[in-house]
C-alpha cells in the first residue's frame, strides 16, 4: 500500500519542467511532431486548420500590438539603439562568411554556400524574438523588432551578393509592419486601462505561434538538410551570438537581444527561390540552400530561447 501511495503522490506532483522560453518551445514542439508523424490532422478543417495553417501574421500583429501597449514612449530611443546595434554586426557577418566561403571556398565549405548562409543568417526570426523579449526584454529590447523588421524578405540577401534592385520591400509593407507595435504604445500610453488590458495577452499569443510554427515544420527538413543545415544553425547561434552579444554589450546593452536575434526566420527559405529568379546560376544549389535553411530553423527556434533565458539569469539578474 505505501508503494501504491507513492506513486501515486508522484503522479500527483509530477510537473512539466519549465525551460527558458517553454511558452513558445513547447508548443511549438507539439505542432513540429503532428506535422512530421500525422500531418493530415492539420487539414481536418475548421478552426483548427485555421489556427495552424493560416493566420500567422494577424497573430504576430496581436503580439505587436499587446508588447507595444506595455512599452512607454521614453522607451522608444533605446528601442532604434538596441535593434541597429543588434542588426548591422549580425548582417556584417553573414556577408563576411557567405562571400569568404564564395571567394576563398569555391562556393563550398562542409556543403555551405554563400546562398544559404547569407540568405539564413542575415534573416532574423522577428516572432520568436518578439516573444523571447516579451519573457527576458526590456521596453527597448523588446520595441527592437521594429528595426529587425529591415531584414524581412530577400533584398538583404541579394543586395550583399551583388544583386541590388531586383527585389525591394514596399513602404507600405514596412509601414504596415511596424504599425500594430506603434498602435499599442499609443494605446498604452494614453489609456492605462487599455495597457492593463493588452499587456497580459502577450504569452497566450506567443504559445498560439509556437504552435503554428511549429506545424509548419517537419522532421524531414533535418534529414534533407543534414549535417550542413545542422551546421549552419550552430554557427548562427553559437558563433553570429555571441559576437553580435559582444558587440551590444560593448554599446551598453545587456546583449540578451543578441543571442534571442541569433535565429533564422522561416521566410529565409524564400531566398533560394527569388535568387534563382533574378541569377539563374544559382538553380542548381537552390533546393540544398533551401533545406539547410529548413533545418538551420529549427536549431536555432529550439536554441535561441533558451540560451537567452540562460544568459538572463547568468549574467543579467542583478
Amino acid at each position: 500500500m505505501a508503494v501504491d501511495g507513492n506513486k501515486a503522490t508522484a503522479a500527483r506532483t509530477f510537473k512539466v519542467p519549465r525551460l527558458p522560453g517553454d511558452i513558445m518551445i513547447y508548443p511549438m514542439i507539439v505542432g513540429l511532431l503532428i506535422n512530421t508523424f500525422c500531418p493530415q490532422v492539420l487539414e481536418i478543417g475548421g478552426f483548427f486548420t485555421a489556427a495552424t495553417r493560416g493566420g500567422a501574421n494577424a497573430v504576430v500583429a496581436a503580439i505587436l500590438l499587446f508588447v507595444g501597449a506595455g512599452i512607454s514612449f521614453k522607451a522608444t530611443p533605446g528601442a532604434v539603439k538596441t535593434g541597429v546595434v543588434v542588426l548591422i554586426p549580425k548582417l556584417v557577418l553573414a556577408a563576411a562568411m557567405g562571400l569568404a566561403v564564395a571567394w576563398f571556398f569555391n562556393d563550398d565549405l562542409l556543403g555551405l554556400s554563400s546562398v544559404s548562409i547569407i540568405g539564413g543568417i542575415s534573416f532574423c526570426n522577428m516572432a520568436l524574438y518578439t516573444g523571447i523579449m516579451s519573457e527576458y526584454g526590456d521596453e527597448a529590447e523588446q520595441g527592437a523588432v521594429g528595426i529587425l523588421f529591415l531584414t524581412a524578405g530577400p533584398t538583404v540577401a541579394m543586395i550583399i551578393l551583388g544583386v541590388s534592385g531586383l527585389a525591394s520591400i514596399p513602404l507600405g509593407t514596412v509601414i504596415g509592419s511596424v504599425l500594430p507595435l506603434v498602435i499599442g504604445m499609443v494605446l498604452g500610453n494614453c489609456f492605462p486601462f487599455v495597457r492593463d488590458l493588452l499587456k497580459p495577452g502577450a504569452n497566450p499569443a506567443i504559445a498560439v505561434l509556437g504552435f503554428q510554427l511549429g506545424c509548419s515544420m517537419s522532421l524531414a527538413s533535418f534529414v534533407t538538410g543534414g549535417l550542413s543545415g545542422i551546421l549552419l544553425g550552430l554557427v548562427t547561434v553559437f558563433v553570429v551570438g555571441p559576437v553580435t552579444c559582444l558587440f551590444e554589450r560593448l554599446c551598453g546593452g545587456t546583449g540578451k537581444a543578441a543571442i534571442a536575434c541569433s535565429t533564422i526566420a522561416g521566410t529565409a527559405m524564400t531566398t533560394p527561390a527569388a535568387l534563382v529568379e533574378v541569377a539563374p546560376q544559382y538553380a542548381a544549389i537552390a533546393p540544398v540552400a533551401y533545406a539547410q535553411i529548413a533545418t538551420a530553423v529549427i536549431v536555432t527556434a529550439l536554441l535561441a530561447p533558451i540560451l537567452t533565458g540562460w544568459f538572463d539569469k547568468r549574467f543579467c539578474q542583478g
